[in-house]
C-alpha cells in the first residue's frame, strides 16, 4: 500500500526518511554525505514522485523504494 508522504507530519516523515537513509547497506559512494544532505536528497526524491513510502501490512513495515519498483497492488 502506498503511503502519501503528504500525509505524514513533518516529524514523522524525517524520523522515516532518516531511518532509511541510515539503514546499513545505503551507501553513497566513497565521499562523504552529511545525514541532513541524505535527508534533502530523500525529501526532493518524494516531492518529484521517484520515490514513494510503502507500507506493508503483512509485515507491518515501512519502506521508501523507486516508484517503477512498486509491486503490483501495493
Amino acid at each position: 500500500m502506498i503511503i502519501p508522504h503528504q500525509q505524514l507530519t513533518r516529524e514523522t516523515l524525517d524520523a522515516l526518511i532518516e531511518e532509511f537513509v541510515t539503514r546499513e547497506g545505503t551507501e553513497y559512494g566513497a565521499q562523504d554525505v552529511t545525514l541532513a544532505t541524505k535527508v534533502e536528497q530523500v525529501r526532493q526524491q518524494l516531492e518529484r514522485g521517484t520515490v514513494v513510502i510503502v507500507f506493508d501490512p503483512a509485515i507491518a513495515t515501512t519502506s521508501l523504494i523507486p516508484a517503477d519498483q512498486v509491486p503490483a497492488g501495493a
